[in-house]
């Protein structure tokens, strides 16, 4: 006989193996299903670290969600034994007029979230790795920092196992189709049924909720990790988070953590948008060249012999906000996608938001603003 299970979740990544956490903690019977590894280097949560900050400058709506967040990642972790959470400070650094800077600055005094305002020389006085241009006024918020992303996956994952959740991966989900209420769900393997299905796949969702193809769209990106000359200055109690708008586009970085070398990037990259499965995950000269570049000028005594590459993908939605929904047809399939590079820090809370989906039909987080109607589909 056919195993019938409560809810069944593509994708135990980031978003996923929370979301199975959460589902199983209140004594629903989940199965969770990755066609990679549990973690694995094919998606968006690799690479050791994530950033978490509280001045969220996209918007200040997503404060009670990243607040939320915090308080579940600390919960995790102590469940777990294991820290995951690093409070590093944070920085966002601007021209005084970009919307980074007055948008992080907006958060703050709306949620009255403890900041200062410094100048780019306050800024190398006092985390001396920085160089930022003359004209940058840089907000600090003492609670920014990061996650250990892929041991965060593992913590939800075994939590989720702990709570009674049956997770299998190196099983790829062929097809799903409603069936009744529910759903049946064919893999490689088999098939399962299941009162509810979730979808997070992150970047491969499109290929399993049709009404998402080109809202949630996956492109490579590429990271480097340097080591500096001086590493004193790049270790965590000295070299905050940080996101920086400059001529050469917007960047982000993180401190040494894992890796002798500190971690960095380019939001949206070269711009190439990919298809998940075929995707040039091999970095190339030309990345680490925009990379090196770029901490030349902004970061230079970060610019030692370079430690590690490595490819991801974000899979940004249209407006770069998050699409947390039902599906439009079948209402027993639920999702969250189009996670746009600002994603993982919410995975905590967004386990909590699709768990609620799924189990209640409803949820009391706020996330309005995420849902598929906005977009003309």
């Amino acid at each position: 006989m056919t195993h019938q299970y409560d809810d069944i979740v593509i994708g135990v990544g980031g978003m996923g193996s929370a979301t199975t956490y959460r589902l199983a903690k209140r004594g629903r019977d989940v199965l969770g299903l990755e066609r990679y590894d549990v973690p694995h280097a094919m998606g968006s949560s690799h690479g050791i670290s994530r950033i978490i900050r509280l001045a969220y400058y996209e918007d200040p709506s997503y404060v009670p969600l990243v607040r939320r967040a915090y308080e579940l990642w600390e919960e995790l972790q102590e469940r777990q034994g294991e820290r995951l959470l690093h409070r590093t400070g944070s920085i966002d650094a601007a021209p005084e007029d970009d919307p980074l800077f007055r948008g992080s600055l907006r958060s703050c005094e709306e949620y009255d979230i403890d900041h200062e305002v410094l100048t780019s020389r306050e800024v190398t006085d006092r985390f001396p790795g920085y160089r930022l241009p003359d004209d940058h006024m840089a907000l600090y918020q003492p609670d920014g920092g990061y996650l250990l992303s892929e041991r965060a996956i593992v913590a939800h994952t075994m939590q989720a196992q702990a709570e009674g959740a049956r997770i299998q991966a190196r099983e790829r989900v062929t097809d799903w189709e409603p069936e009744g209420d529910g759903v049946r769900v064919t893999t490689d393997r088999g098939e399962y049924t299941a009162d509810n299905l979730v979808v997070a796949s992150g970047a491969w969702a499109y290929k399993h909720i049709d009404a998402l193809d080109g809202l949630a769209v996956p492109q490579r990106q590429v990271l480097a990790w340097l080591q500096p000359q001086s590493p004193e200055k790049f270790r965590p109690e000295r070299f905050p988070v940080w996101n920086l708008q400059v001529e050469e586009g917007r960047f982000y970085g993180l401190p040494i953590a894992r890796v002798p070398g500190f971690k960095f990037g380019r939001y949206t990259h070269r711009g190439e948008d990919v298809d998940p499965d075929a995707m040039n995950r091999e970095p190339e000269p030309e990345d680490e060249r925009l990379l090196r570049e770029f901490a030349e000028r902004y970061f230079p005594e970060g610019t030692g012999p370079t430690m590690r590459l490595a490819t991801c993908m974000f899979t940004n939605s249209p407006d770069d906000h998050f699409i947390i929904d039902r599906h439009p047809e079948h209402p027993q399939v639920v999702f969250g996608a189009g996670f746009s590079g600002h994603g993982y820090k919410f995975a905590s809370v967004i386990g909590e938001v699709l768990a609620d989906l799924a189990s209640e039909g409803r949820t009391d987080h706020p996330i309005d603003p995420f849902g598929l109607d906005r977009f003309d589909v």
